[in-house]
Parts: C-alpha cells; sequence; structure tokens
C-alpha cells in the first residue's frame, strides 16, 4: 500500500452456505503492484482479500490508507475512494476496446475498424516503451498516444448523435465517454498503464480454479483460499517457484524469530531456491 499505484480487480468465488448444503457467491479482491514496464526494479507483490459479497465497502476498507492512482475497471464501488482527491482513478482501454469489438464482430462497418484500429496504435506505442522510465513513458505518449485519444473522442462524440440511444455500438461509446478523463490517465502520468491486464491475469489462477475446485466450504476458508493465491500469485510475479518458497518456509519458520518473519517474503528469499526450471511448475 506504499506504493503509488495498484491495480484491482475482483471475481466470483463459489462458498458453501452453512446449514443448507448450497453455495453462496463470495469475491476475490486482487490488488498487484508491479511496476516493471516502467522501469522500476522493486519487486513485483500482489495481495488477495475474501469478502461474503460485492459491496463496495470492502475496497473501500482494503485500500482507506491508499494515496496514487488505482487502475481498475468501472465498478461503482472503488468511487468512494475517488472522493477525497487521494486517489486518481486510471480505467482500463481493454474494456473500452472489448464493446467496441464486440459490436464490430456483429455488425462490422468502416467506422467501427477505423477506430478499432486507431485503439490498436495505441497499444503499439505501450508495447515499444514498456520497461522504459516514466518521463520516457509520459514523453513519448505527450507525442505519439495524445493525439490519438483525441481523435478517438472526436470519432466518438460524432458517431454518437447519428446513432440511436438504444444501439449496441451507442452503448459502447458512452461506456467510454462517461469514464473518458480515466481513460487518458495514462497519457497524462508516465506511471499508469493503459490497461488493468496485470489484475486480471492475477486473477486467472482463481478462474483456473473454480474449474478444478466445487467451492470454498466457508468464508474462513475464503479468507485461506486467498492468502494463499497471494503468496503464490507473488512467487509468480517475481519467478519464483511456488512450491520451493512453501517447502523452504515450512522446514525453517518455526526456528525464525516472529519480528523477522519479512526475511520470509518470497522476493527476499530467491537466493535461497533453487531456480524455477529446476523443479515441476505448482498447480493449484
Amino acid at each position: 500500500m506504499t506504493t503509488s499505484k495498484l491495480h484491482a480487480d475482483d471475481t466470483p468465488i463459489p462458498v458453501l452456505a452453512p446449514g443448507n448444503k448450497k453455495t453462496k457467491t463470495g469475491r476475490l479482491w486482487v490488488y498487484v503492484r508491479d511496476d516493471s514496464r516502467s522501469g522500476s526494479k522493486e519487486p513485483a507483490k500482489v495481495w488477495f482479500a475474501y469478502s461474503p459479497d460485492r459491496k463496495g465497502i470492502h475496497p473501500q476498507t482494503h485500500l482507506a490508507g491508499f494515496e496514487g492512482i488505482l487502475q481498475a475497471d468501472a465498478y461503482g464501488g472503488f468511487n468512494g475512494l475517488y472522493e477525497s482527491g487521494k486517489v486518481r482513478e486510471a480505467a482500463c482501454w481493454d474494456h473500452a476496446r472489448r464493446y467496441i469489438y464486440h459490436v464490430h464482430a456483429r455488425t462490422p462497418t468502416e467506422a467501427t475498424r477505423q477506430v478499432l484500429e486507431l485503439i490498436g496504435d495505441l497499444y503499439g506505442i505501450e508495447a515499444h516503451i514498456r520497461g522504459k522510465p516514466v518521463a520516457e513513458r509520459l514523453r513519448v505518449r505527450q507525442e505519439k498516444s495524445v493525439p490519438l485519444l483525441v481523435a478517438i473522442k472526436a470519432w466518438m462524440t460524432d458517431k454518437l448523435t447519428t446513432l440511436s440511444k438504444k444501439s449496441e455500438l451507442a452503448k459502447a461509446i458512452r461506456y467510454s465517454l462517461n469514464q473518458w478523463d480515466a481513460l487518458v490517465l495514462y497519457g497524462e502520468d508516465g506511471r499508469a498503464e493503459i490497461s488493468n491486464a496485470l489484475a486480471e491475469n492475477a486473477l486467472r489462477c482463481v478462474s483456473l480454479g473454480r474449474k478444478n475446485f466445487l467451492f470454498a466450504s466457508s468464508d474462513r476458508g475464503g479468507e485461506r483460499a486467498a492468502a494463499m493465491y497471494g503468496l503464490i500469485g507473488t512467487c509468480q510475479l517475481n519467478g519464483i517457484n511456488p512450491r520451493a518458497y512453501f517447502e523452504y518456509v515450512l522446514t525453517h519458520i518455526a526456528d525464525h524469530p516472529i519480528n523477522r518473519v519479512d526475511q520470509l517474503l518470497s522476493w527476499n528469499m530467491a537466493s535461497k531456491l533453487p531456480p524455477h526450471q529446476d523443479l515441476p511448475a505448482f498447480t493449484a
């Protein structure tokens, strides 16, 4: 939480409801700190948190002490974090593009093809500057990305006047225009990203897990799952084999001073573990 930028997202998880032998829908929230795309050498970290529902109070509580850029989707539960001005909202172009692409896939037109190409050019610029320092990223974005963003907004604004309010393309355009300031924040700050892919990637392990387990046994089980996902995910972000990490920690933690538990965080353990390729990949 001491970082200046976080990526956030959430996903449902089935949880056994006590007493009736049925499942309810809990939530796993993910928060990712990874600035490697802007040249940082700080270790990447991911934290998962469980909640029994999707009320906005949960992310607002999780991030109560955070100040900086929050890269997330348009979920209204995050809005309370932006009111004080201490947290700045950065939206995700993956979502904006997806809505337009779905319309284009069903009813392709020259206009939708052109705007998708413009959005594709934005991603091409990002690929070129990935890993560059913050100042260099900002300079390139100001020079190349901002003019494209201006052109995209002009296309959306003009196109909207020609469409029925109920058309799917109009809905896709309004999605982008309603959060335009958050979508273009990355053009004003070299720390931000064009998309929230880092958080979405971190949640893939949960999507895979849902295909392999029936449910969490209780809310406490959801909390334990969140803890395990955070430890495993942080290992993977730092190129550390989770199985090797757990084997080392579980065989050493009993004799380790409790006031130096931070020494057992995965990025501090890399030198004590065998190379990742020497052990089979961990599967949840």
